[in-house]
């Protein structure tokens, strides 16, 4: 009896992990990033180049270059009580800001999966 209750306390646990993790951050294609994005009071941030950045962005992104030295810090500007929407170029960037942003206990991260590339190919709006 005690290893059943054993096995089942670790499956319980396995499993809480898992969904915790699933939480923290989210892999979603253009057309629900933009129906997300769309929303007043969201928290949208290109971690591109200012040069990347000013040759086209999603509307009320702010820039947060990935590759400046204050990246941590000017993350930490950000509300870690409403959720992250992270992109880059094609994924690569976006994704270490993503690990950043668990490391410093955001919980509701969401990435567009592809990037800027993928949001233009699906003829989602850019600003300059």
């Amino acid at each position: 009896m005690k290893k059943i209750m054993a096995i089942l306390a670790l499956g319980l646990a396995l499993t809480g992990c898992k969904k915790e993790h699933a939480k923290s951050a989210e892999l979603v294609e253009p057309a629900a990033f933009y129906t997300a994005v769309k929303q007043d009071g969201v928290q949208v941030i290109d971690v591109r180049t200012p040069e990347e950045y000013n040759s086209g962005h999603i509307a009320n992104a702010v820039n947060i270059d990935i590759n400046e030295n204050d990246f941590a810090q000017r993350l930490d500007s950000l509300d870690k009580d409403k959720a992250v929407y992270v992109y880059c170029r094609s994924g690569g960037r976006s994704a270490k800001a993503v690990d950043m942003l668990k490391a410093k206990s955001f919980t509701n991260i969401i990435e567009l999966n592809g990037g800027i590339e993928a949001w233009q190919k699906a003829e989602k709006p850019v600003e300059n």
